[in-house]
């Protein structure tokens, strides 16, 4: 079998501002978003890739033109919370009723904010097959996941899907590596993890691919500044090149699910 490749975002509206106490209307939260989805599935639909979305409740309601082309084009809608600054407990069942009520899609997928934790049992009751809300890494000040599984396991009846991360030192292959990494060596610690477990999965944002440096009085963090916008797309393609030159099956998360549970049932 093909190493596979799982490619994954998490569009929602973009709050880094507020994070940085800078507020920041929702008009122009979804500006920013709105203008990095198009990218994201511009560049998707270039190479005749399909991904899995994320998508946040307060996102679909904004945007409902762009639910339809996400689900128009073959990619798979999942659920990732309601309000992305402000996550509740409600959130899980919450967004699964609103993202398929303006879908039209069933979801089987759920990704918390931030990756932030969230009750399992949420997500058994509300029907999800899978959950991707875990970076096994340590990363100061947001995760602390070094002794958690790397690759996916099951926990009562839910595939859980964790980010990807090298084997050994666990360094995380997410978002702001492809930001802060010499491409050369990002892609070899890609190359390397796909090699060692089979598969390799990121999940990246819309806003990564605004040109956030016209913005400084959004006090992005520099770290998060680096490369970003076109800069970004390039190295994203880049990345997407690098993996379809390896032969690589690009999956989306339902589909790698079912092909998990396969596996599983054969061995038992």
């Amino acid at each position: 079998m093909n190493p596979i490749a799982l490619l994954s975002f998490d569009i929602e509206e973009f709050d880094l501002p507020r994070e940085r106490g800078v507020e920041i209307s929702i008009e122009e939260s979804m500006k920013v978003s709105v203008y990095g989805t198009s990218k994201i599935l511009d560049l998707l639909l270039k190479h005749n890739l399909c991904a899995t979305f994320f998508i946040t409740g307060t996102f679909a309601k904004n945007a409902p033109q762009i639910i339809e082309r996400i689900k128009n084009e073959g990619h798979e809608i999942a659920c990732h919370g309601v309000d992305h600054f402000v996550p509740k407990e409600t959130d899980v069942v919450e967004s699964k009723r609103i993202i398929e009520e303006i879908s039209g899609c069933i979801t089987n997928g759920y990704r918390q904010p931030r990756m932030f934790p969230v009750s399992d049992n949420s997500i058994k009751e509300a029907g999800f097959l899978y959950n991707s809300s875990l970076n096994p890494a340590f990363i100061p000040g947001r995760y602390m996941h070094l002794k958690t599984p790397r690759t996916p396991f099951m926990k009562d009846g839910v595939l859980q899907i964790p980010a990807s991360v090298t084997p050994l030192i666990r360094f995380p292959l997410f978002w702001l590596s492809n930001h802060v990494l010499p491409i050369s060596l990002y892609h070899w610690m890609i190359r390397r993890t796909l090699k060692h477990d089979g598969y390799f999965t990121t999940y990246m944002h819309p806003w990564e691919f605004y040109p956030l440096k016209e913005h400084p009085e959004w006090k992005i963090q520099s770290i998060i500044l680096m490369k970003s916008g076109d800069t970004l797309l390039d190295r994203f393609e880049s990345m997407l090149l690098m993996l379809k030159k390896r032969n690589v099956t690009f999956m989306k998360y339902t589909d790698f699910v079912r092909l998990q549970i396969d596996i599983r049932k054969s061995e038992a």
